[in-house]
């Protein structure tokens, strides 16, 4: 037979794939094949629900960034993919959709750099990963599809906004309620003011008072300022060295007012309700690790400042506390530091404002420190100890300053030992401690290597009215201790949180406008909800103030203040008081704008009603795609896949929201994502030069296991896949060289879900 006879007459190849691939996805779409009906509203269809069991399937949705998709990034998109078309077939009724996180400072970081307006460079690169995704072959309801960005979703985030505005913290009940129902408890006297009487306050008085019960409030806190961007920053985006982790711009810790969520609040529930959650341990554990509840006391020690309340795990170590340590950004700092420390303190404090907050309590770094020059008072001891100031204490945990137990904590008896600082023992560590140690046993702490960190027998913890010596369980100690110091006011048993409310402003362009306007005493007022959504305005320069990186004491001026037609508006609000409708008068916009995580604290509920124009989600459709099972069930998406980068931030976030919402009524679902996994990534081998700098990886030459770019021997290392890094692999490349088909079954046979895997074309 000739050779040409041998050749199949339709060989499957990348081109016979494309046409094939093509042919079915626009026959999908004609016939609506992937569309979830819902049991009402415009998207209902309830022949087709009648006896099918529901499943949501969400996919943590993507930034569209310039560069497109790489071959990394729909790993899980396929995964739940082939998951959604199995449940399909075995009658479900799946809900699967894809979406664009939007808004945020790298697309307003691209569009300075291009000079394109970020709205316009948005929906382009939507557009683009929109194609990329379609020619994946991905069984989404593309009806269902939404953007942060659109005004159409937007207007319903700053309506989420506002009932967290428009709400306050029942601590007896443990939930959100109304703030109106706490003015009314005002006005009738069931709740003290915690002062002057209500009806004898003046009107700006008693708006200051429900302002400071509210969910989301004005606040003056330390915070990440980048003269550099021209924005503060959160915690997650500045790197261990105190820079951005945009642009690699210096990063200051000073206080500025700004829009806070009272996140802390919902701590307990927070950290309890992960119990009922199907999440992975590690998850779990990384949350109740950043909540960080801790039990212990209150205490105050006397100074010519004023008292100095620490809190405390360990009040029964109170008789080893040797010297105090203050953060640097510590109220009181100014009125302890003694004349002849003052220069000292200020070239320290200017030192730690440099630092970040991680780097700060590296275990690493070394701790340094200077004293203040005055003394506070021990309170069991009543002896006089030094007040110091150190980085590793934070403002922002407990109350920012510690007593110091060299004898029982490590951090502290390395300080100790370097700056001479006494060192008292108030627990007796067994034989078998001095034994790894090799030292003979002794209280006396001058002969111990490190500090004792466990339990033992209490020495050298008494008073004339407190004993603690010969106990060997803590809990009664603690318990003792605790009793003491309330009996005699001058400590409380307590718990606190590592949890820090949530910082909610941004000093950009590119995000969810705040519903916000300030009246004639300049306090915050809801923009009335048939005013809503407040849209960005049109701006020609939208870069932030130009400053110099190392400014840390310029006030920021934010580019919404630009458009000063736009902040000075004539408009009718109600009453925050007392919720009637005041006259027309001209109020100015908050010219802030909200962060990232706002749009994604929500946007699974969207999916469900997107086109729902008088309520963000229609109640009989949420509680069909998202109520709860059975008793005790949590409700919320079926199944939630994506990077176990989100761990923290973005799902204890969408976890507060949706408390919230919950609290309040609007949702059925206690928790917005039942089912958590996390899926591994795609990494590739990246190649630098001499230099450091990568070179394009399709560039590269392999010859005797060594790598060269034009003729020059580079460095390969093993990472993750980035434009950066020059290593990128498209899945368009992939479309056009194998086909979609063929580049989805080889992502899911490289290996379980979770892991991570090395990307390698030649397997494919």
């Amino acid at each position: 037979m000739p050779a040409s006879d041998s050749t199949p007459k339709h060989r499957y190849n990348a081109a016979l794939a494309a046409q094939i691939e093509a042919k079915w996805q626009d026959r999908w779409e004609s016939a609506h094949t992937f569309e979830a009906p819902n049991p009402a509203g415009p998207l209902a269809e309830p022949a087709k629900i009648a006896g099918r069991k529901k499943l949501f399937i969400l996919d943590m949705f993507p930034y569209p960034s310039g560069a497109g998709l790489h071959v990394g990034h729909p790993l899980g998109y396929i995964a739940t993919d082939v998951f959604g078309r199995f449940k399909r077939m075995t009658g479900f009724n799946v809900l699967h959709a894809l979406g664009y996180d939007s808004f945020g400072l790298p697309a307003e970081q691209h569009a300075i750099t291009t000079g394109i307006h970020p709205r316009e460079n948005t929906e382009s690169n939507i557009a683009n990963m929109r194609r990329q995704l379609r020619r994946l072959g991905l069984a989404h309801d593309a009806r269902r599809s939404v953007s942060t960005t659109d005004e159409a979703f937007y207007r319903w985030t700053q309506w989420i906004f506002l009932q967290v505005f428009n709400s306050w913290f029942d601590a007896e009940r443990g939930k959100a309620r109304p703030i109106s129902e706490l003015i009314a408890e005002f006005e009738s006297g069931k709740r003290p003011t915690g002062g002057t009487p209500w009806k004898q306050m003046s009107p700006r008085d008693q708006k200051q008072l429900v302002n400071d019960h509210r969910l989301a409030y004005l606040a003056d806190a330390p915070v990440n300022w980048c003269p550099g961007l021209g924005t503060i920053l959160a915690n997650e985006e500045v790197t261990a060295e105190g820079r951005s982790d945009i642009g690699n711009y210096p990063v200051f810790k000073r206080n500025m007012r700004q829009w806070t969520m009272r996140i802390t609040a919902y701590a307990d529930r927070l950290l309890d309700d992960l119990d009922r959650l199907d999440w992975p341990e590690s998850i779990k554990l990384m949350q109740r690790n950043w909540i960080g509840r801790s039990e212990g006391a209150h205490v105050r020690f006397a100074s010519k400042a004023g008292d100095i309340e620490v809190f405390t795990t360990r009040p029964d170590t109170l008789f080893g506390a040797t010297f105090m340590v203050l953060s640097p950004e510590h109220q009181l700092v100014d009125a302890l530091t003694t004349a002849d420390q003052r220069a000292a303190v200020a070239a320290y404090r200017a030192q730690a404002a440099a630092v970040s907050a991680a780097d700060r309590q590296s275990d690493e770094r070394e701790k340094t420190g200077v004293p203040t020059g005055a003394t506070a008072i021990n309170p069991v001891t009543g002896k006089e100890i030094p007040v110091w100031i150190a980085d590793y204490v934070l403002m922002g945990y407990g109350t920012g300053a510690i007593m110091a137990v060299p004898s029982g904590d490590e951090r502290d008896f390395a300080f100790a030992r370097k700056y001479s600082l006494p060192i008292v023992a108030t627990q007796m560590p067994p034989d078998t401690w001095f034994a790894a140690h090799k030292v003979s046993p002794s209280i006396d702490c001058t002969t111990w290597p490190d500090a004792f960190v466990g339990e033992g027998t209490f020495v050298n913890s008494r008073n004339d009215t407190l004993t603690l010596d010969g106990l060997t369980e803590m809990a009664e100690a603690k318990h003792r201790t605790i009793a003491w110091l309330e009996s005699r006011g001058i400590g409380r048993g307590a718990v606190t949180y590592k949890l820090r409310d949530w910082l909610f402003s941004r000093q950009r362009y590119w995000g969810e406008p705040f519903p916000i306007v300030y009246d004639e005493d300049d306090m915050p007022v809801a923009v009335p909800d048939s005013l809503l959504p407040v849209t960005l305005p049109e701006l020609a320069d939208f870069k932030p103030q130009a400053l110099d990186p190392n400014d840390e004491v310029t006030d920021p001026m934010p580019p919404l203040a630009r458009r000063a037609d736009w902040v000075q508006v004539e408009m009718a609000v109600d009453d925050p008081i007392t919720g009637k409708k005041k006259s027309r008068a001209t109020m100015r916009r908050e010219i802030n704008v909200m962060p990232q995580w706002a749009g994604s604290c929500w946007y699974e509920l969207r999916y469900l009603d997107p086109t729902n124009s008088t309520a963000f989600v229609d109640a009989e459709v949420e509680r069909y795609w998202m109520g709860p099972q059975h008793d005790g069930h949590t409700g919320g998406v079926d199944l939630y896949v994506g990077g176990v980068e989100h761990a923290v931030l973005h799902l204890l976030y969408s976890r507060f929201w949706h408390k919230v919402l919950f609290d309040l009524g609007h949702v059925s679902s206690s928790e917005p994502f039942h089912r958590l996994f996390n899926q591994g990534y795609i990494q590739a081998y990246a190649y630098r030069d001499e230099r450091g700098q990568t070179v394009p990886a399709t560039d590269v030459q392999e010859r005797d296991g060594k790598f060269f770019y034009e003729g020059e021997e580079v460095a390969r290392e093993y990472g993750k896949m980035g434009k950066s890094l020059k290593n990128i692999v498209t899945p368009d490349e992939m479309y056009d060289e194998f086909g979609a088909d063929t580049f989805r079954l080889y992502e899911m046979s490289m290996g379980p879900l979770d892991a991570s895997r090395p990307w390698n074309t030649r397997d494919v």
